[in-house]
């Protein structure tokens, strides 16, 4: 008979306090321990994020595979990480030797199917992400093509005004007089200091430095 380690982790303080989610979670698994002759040696309960995959809750319950437990059982596999590579590395490092049972997945690593199933979610899954990148990506650049702003520090030489960049005259001459000495040979450090002497500062007030003017020449 497999033995398993059941991990039960909530999010907040607030579930943890009420137990509604740790009392459904633990149902769940002692539900499927018992329907496919699991023996659930153990349940790790833990509160807290899901972002790394150092909590000691889980590292205890990792650490026990190949002592006292065959199996990690949880309810579902975001109960461990919502990072594919993560659970690539949890696949690699613990579960090549044991199993990972996942209730609401139906995953049981015992079996080359279930292996399958685990390989294909991850796959799934990171196709995604490259999928969502992907558009992001092409929605900001079609952003930044219509002058709209993306996010972050306004460009020098533009002025946010209704969700979009407006050229801001002042800064764009400082612009254009950036690239006619940049086009007569001069150092972006003596540019700096030329339109400093003319009187030039940064919209901060400082004397401008080699490094804005070269944003600017970008």
């Amino acid at each position: 008979m497999t033995k398993a380690i059941g991990y039960i982790r909530v999010s907040t303080d607030k579930q943890a306090e009420q137990g509604v989610s740790l009392d459904a979670q633990r149902e769940k698994l002692e539900a499927y321990a018992k329907l496919y002759d699991i023996d659930l040696i153990d349940m790790v309960i833990e509160q807290g994020s899901a972002k790394c995959l150092q909590r000691e809750g889980l590292q205890s319950a990792l650490n026990r595979l190949g002592q006292d437990a065959d199996a990690l059982l949880v309810v579902k596999l975001d109960r461990l990480t919502r990072s594919v590579a993560d659970l690539g590395r949890l696949v690699e490092s613990y579960f090549q030797d044991h199993a990972l049972l996942s209730v609401g997945e139906q995953i049981d690593t015992r079996s080359a199917a279930g292996r399958l199933v685990l390989n294909v979610l991850a796959s799934v899954s990171q196709w995604e992400r490259e999928v969502i990148g992907e558009r992001t990506s092409a929605a900001m650049q079609h952003m930044r093509s219509q002058n709209k702003y993306t996010g972050g520090k306004v460009p020098y030489g533009y002025d946010l005004v209704d969700g979009s960049l407006v050229e801001n005259k002042t800064e764009q001459s400082v612009i254009n007089l950036v690239a006619q000495y940049k086009a007569k040979g001069l150092s972006f450090r003596r540019i700096a200091r030329v339109l400093s002497e003319s009187g030039y500062r940064s919209r901060t007030g400082k004397a401008l430095s080699a490094m804005s003017i070269s944003r600017m020449a970008a």
